[in-house]
């Protein structure tokens, strides 16, 4: 494919749209593991392997090295959201504070957000022991408003912070100065910055990581199917199992890491809704470009939309940009080959050119999209049932790639019945309702993502406050 297409969007010569992702195509897809031989059993038997899977293993066998641990990946480790992501290795949790807040009150809270801005560090920490080189770099992170209703949305979240614990240093609005000194992002109004937040490459750090957890002699098995988890048996006897195309596995504990995958499993159809989003990345730009734009820091950057964006500069000066596409497909399918629609890539295209007009000339060298995992309240969790032997960690709602790290941490801990400052934080035990059968849960989620585009169009418009459209978005969505 080259020339001029999707609409006008221009493509370079070897424009790739699908497969896994623009990451893996820098890097080369890693050679396939071994399929599981048979039926096993082992300590602790983990399906996924994803982030959350991988540092959760990590981190069990660092604990107790003699521990037998199995992870159980359809694909190869690190194929989902994992080496699909924005790169964001940022201390943002999804969902509401103030419910996360009623479950084991509101300095619990505090603290769990003070756990995220440690595990920011945490994983640079462990990369860098483990010779993982993800292209990190960490320059922190701007939110930027580019019309009045976002910027009293972006003022108002940063008062409520404050109460959360969000010292001064840890979120700041920038001065004009300071902001067009970091990034010249056309038509803002205002911007906060945030120092804990990391670019990386994503499939590096899976592709690292898993190698690492694989060195510590945890079984990886790739190509394998998990069809169904069971718990123990009644009155806690004997163990739980993971039903694989393979062979049955058995184990103390099976550990669900499968996050938007999760729909695949028999009897979790509905527990979580994997959400769409798609990412678009540029040819490398010139230093003409970079003059204009700035963006010295590579700071991660996002804006104050409702169907908000997720930029960064990535280690050979491309950009790459991410948002929602189509948001969700009825029955909770999932698209593995990874293709984005032509209009998602020309909706994604003119945010950046829009943010930063100088691009307007930037070829487009690779699309790709993914699924994340959403709870029916939006807030991640993270559970381990003794009795069953049952556990799982996900509904990181797009924001996991820090979030999983202190969910690998919390299981090991949960796991090996340690009661610690993280297995005493809010998210430990959630539960939540399931979504709505269908046709309601489509019906929906297609809802509230065009009631966000109208509100975005109605704010950039004309609109000071925040529009009704977007209310009411939030009212259906249950945020």
């Amino acid at each position: 494919m080259s020339g001029d297409g999707l609409n006008g969007t221009p493509l370079t010569g070897d424009f790739a749209n699908g497969g896994v992702s623009f990451w893996y195509r820098q890097i080369g897809e890693p050679d396939r593991r071994a399929a599981l031989p048979g039926p096993r059993e082992y300590d602790v038997a983990i399906v996924g392997g994803g982030y959350t899977g991988l540092w959760t293993a990590y981190y069990l066998k660092k604990a107790d090295p003699g521990l037998r641990i199995a992870i159980l990946e359809r694909e190869f480790a690190g194929f989902g959201a994992s080496g699909r992501n924005g790169g964001w290795l940022s201390a943002e949790f999804a969902g509401s504070r103030e419910r996360h807040a009623a479950a084991r009150g509101r300095q619990a809270m505090i603290d769990l957000q003070h756990a995220m801005f440690s595990a920011v560090d945490e994983v640079i920490e462990v990369a860098r022991a483990e010779g993982v080189d993800a292209d990190v770099r960490k320059g922190g992170l701007v939110h930027v408003a580019t019309n009045p209703a976002q910027d009293r949305r972006l003022r108002a979240e940063l008062e409520d912070l404050r109460t959360w614990g969000f010292a001064e240093h840890d979120m700041r609005l920038l001065s004009r100065s300071e902001r067009e000194d970091r990034i010249r992002v056309a038509g803002a109004i205002s911007a906060t910055y945030s120092p804990h937040c990391a670019r990386i490459q994503p499939a590096k750090l899976a592709v690292g990581l898993a190698r690492a957890v694989a060195a510590l002699g945890v079984d990886v098995f790739e190509g394998t199917t998990v069809t169904e988890i069971r718990p123990r048996e009644a009155g806690g006897k004997g163990g739980a199992a993971a039903v694989t195309d393979r062979g049955t596995v058995s184990a103390e504990y099976v550990i669900r890491a499968t996050e938007g995958f999760t729909a695949s499993i028999k009897g979790q159809h509905r527990q979580w809704l994997p959400m769409n989003s798609s990412m678009i990345v540029t040819e490398p730009l010139p230093a003409q470009v970079w003059d204009e734009i700035g963006w010295r820091e590579r700071e991660l950057l996002g804006d104050e939309a409702h169907a908000y964006c997720y930029v960064q500069r990535t280690a050979d000066d491309r950009i790459a940009i991410g948002g929602r596409g189509v948001p969700y497909r009825f029955g909770s399918r999932t698209d593995e080959r990874g293709a984005t629609q032509p209009r998602t890539v020309a909706a994604l295209r003119q945010i950046m050119v829009t943010l930063f007009p100088a691009t307007a000339g930037a070829r487009i060298q690779h699309s790709w999209c993914g699924v994340l995992g959403v709870p029916r309240d939006w807030c991640s969790t993270v559970h381990l049932d003794h009795t069953t032997g049952l556990g799982w960690a996900g509904g990181y709602v797009g924001s996991g790639v820090t979030t999983t790290n202190l969910a690998g941490r919390t299981l090991r801990d949960l796991v090996l019945r340690r009661e610690t400052e993280l297995t005493a934080l809010p998210w430990v035990g959630r539960r939540v309702r399931q979504w709505e059968p269908e046709p309601l849960r489509w019906l929906g989620v297609q809802a509230i993502y065009t009631l966000f585009r109208a509100a975005d169009r109605h704010e950039g418009a004309r609109s000071a406050r925040t529009s009704a459209y977007a209310r009411l978005a939030n009212l259906i969505s249950g945020r």
